[in-house]
């Protein structure tokens, strides 16, 4: 089993609050882990924030539920692991088959900006920035699973 070096752990109402709450989470976790290389800090910080950002956007509470967001990072010597749950969520219909997912694009030269349709692009971007992507059903709790294998520098 691999020892974690670094933990740190966030739960409140899926707000935009949060996900700033969620910023100084991470920047206290690599204050522990500093020897992540950046650039795995940076995709993983990445990975984490437009995940938990799809569950304030498009999360949907279960009848009389109200929605949280839970996150639980980890690093050890070889991963970066985040855990990220919809707590009281109504299930995903249909659950999100993440390895058939269309490569994102970008418009071309002579598209207007305005036109642009980014929608559905979060989940290709997470899981080009991290090694692994899960997602479940545990209770009342849609639980997303990123893991970023690191290699020390």
């Amino acid at each position: 089993m691999t020892d974690n070096l670094a933990r740190r752990v966030l739960e409140e109402p899926a707000t935009e609050q949060a996900i700033e709450d969620l910023h100084g989470v991470l920047d206290q976790l690599w204050l522990d882990a500093a020897f992540v290389p950046a650039l795995d800090q940076m995709a993983f910080t990445t990975a984490v924030i437009e995940s938990a950002s799809n569950v304030v956007q498009h999360g949907v509470p279960s009848p009389g539920a109200t929605l949280h967001l839970g996150v639980e990072l980890t690093v050890s010597a070889e991963r970066l692991t985040a855990v990220i749950s919809e707590i009281g969520a109504a299930p995903h219909d249909p659950v999100p088959d993440l390895d058939d997912l269309p490569e994102p694009s970008l418009p071309g030269e002579d598209a207007l900006l305005e036109d642009y349709d980014e929608s559905g692009r979060g989940l290709s971007m997470i899981r080009a920035l991290v090694t692994t992507v899960t997602v479940e059903r545990q209770g009342d709790t849609n639980v997303w699973v990123l893991s970023r294998d690191s290699v020390q520098d």
